[in-house]
């Protein structure tokens, strides 16, 4: 059976099992898969007692396959992502978990150089301060993704549930406890299990890497990849800046990391009017994550380590400006430019296809706006006369679909744009 094929017979699957229950996963097909990857967990260092308890009476959940196999039409805009994740509420929660766990938090952040406030922005972001850890089955999740999930993620999958089983024979959470989000991820700061192998740590002292049950261990690992992913000890992550009328828009790119001398030079300036700080050593990008029309950041190393932990750049300015205001610092200045939706992943898809007809290759169609992809963006923006921020909007397809009278068929797969 074709990849294809298969993947369309998976897609079935996933909309009619609800109606009857896991009678299509209680086959044989389960049972021998589970035999395969037994003998693969014992090879690789798996004791038969840990995968028999883990194993026991399991079988897949539907709902993860479904879970795993939707894929949002749109996604947020970054100020939509901000006014969710930046919300007066959790910064209200936030402020009421630092005096709580004050003597922790300092403990933690001496330790590991890591500021207190972006531990508990991490920790508000990925569990709402521990209100939301997930309650799947760890186990359920991943040996679902591992048998019946995309195709091209299974070797992903049948991975971090070795770990999880490493994790459980190690006996850092029991199998009980060992529950999380449908992905797979664990605890408070949401690990997945071989994150959790290279990062977590016994903060607590009491012979276990708990990141469930145990606050301290979870923060002080989030503090620990932070701190394995080169965070610069007292320094930001990042500073609003105002850009000047003349300023080149093609430098605004995520790989143009210079002094602050440079950007300085360029005439960047903090919102509030001040030069640069002189750190002598620091190296910055110009972040505009709405592009020309939105506000602009220096991004610093310490953004860089933030990406480490999720590589999603909405996603580390939100923790950035969620661990600012928690430390009393103002909301961003610069108006974001509200008048723009974002592009569904089908619309990203065909701009990438009319770049590269019109001549702009983005080295593949997957509906992601990746470096490839900004790289022709900008471009094509250069030679029709418009800022070259990379950034897409919803006039600039139409332009393009003008440009090239191209009817738009391509089917979205898996590519490096």
């Amino acid at each position: 059976m074709g990849h294809k094929l298969r993947r369309l017979l998976q897609q079935v699957l996933v909309l009619v099992i609800p109606l009857f229950g896991y009678t299509f996963f209680t086959d044989r097909d389960f049972a021998q898969w589970q035999l395969q990857f037994r003998q693969l967990a014992l090879n690789n260092g798996i004791q038969a007692e840990t995968f028999d308890l883990a194993f026991r009476g399991l079988t897949p959940d539907s709902k993860v396959l479904r879970l795993d196999a939707y894929q949002p039409e749109f996604s947020r805009t970054t100020w939509e992502y901000l006014d969710k994740s930046v919300s007066a509420d959790r910064l209200r929660i936030g402020q009421q978990k630092w005096q709580e766990h004050s003597a922790l938090l300092k403990k933690i952040s001496s330790r590991y150089g890591v500021q207190q406030e972006y531990l508990l922005a991490i920790w508000g972001m990925e569990s709402g301060f521990g209100q939301r850890m997930g309650n799947y089955s760890i186990m359920r999740s991943m040996a679902t993704l591992a048998y019946a999930g995309r195709y091209e993620r299974r070797g992903f999958w049948q991975d971090q549930l070795l770990a999880a089983l490493r994790i459980l024979q190690k006996k850092d959470v029991t199998l009980s406890s060992l529950r999380g989000s449908w992905a797979g991820a664990i605890g408070h700061t949401q690990f997945m299990p071989l994150t959790f192998e290279r990062y977590a740590v016994d903060f607590d002292g009491d012979g276990q890497r708990d990141l469930v049950n145990s606050l301290a261990d979870a923060l002080a690992s989030t503090a620990n990849y932070l701190a394995q992913s080169g965070w610069k000890k007292g320094q930001v992550w990042g500073e609003e800046v105002t850009l000047p009328t003349d300023f080149d828009w093609a430098q605004a790119d995520p790989v143009n990391w210079q002094p602050l001398a440079y950007w300085s030079g360029q005439g960047v300036q903090l919102v509030n009017g001040n030069s640069l700080a002189d750190w002598r050593d620091e190296l910055a990008f110009i972040l505009l994550p709405a592009g020309y029309r939105g506000p602009a950041f220096l991004a610093y190393q310490n953004f860089r380590a933030l990406l480490e932990y999720n590589n999603s750049v909405n996603y580390a300015l939100a923790v950035g400006t969620l661990g600012d205001q928690l430390r009393g610092d103002r909301p961003v200045v610069a108006e974001w430019p509200r008048f723009e939706r974002d592009l569904s992943r089908y619309e990203k898809a065909e701009l990438q296809e009319l770049l590269s007809a019109v001549g702009y290759s983005t080295d593949g169609i997957d509906g992601k706006i990746g470096v490839n992809t900004r790289a022709a963006l900008r471009r094509w923006q250069a030679d029709v006369g418009l800022p070259s921020d990379g950034y897409p909007t919803f006039d600039q397809l139409q332009l393009l679909r003008e440009q090239t009278e191209i009817p738009f068929t391509y089917s979205i797969q898996e590519a490096s744009g």
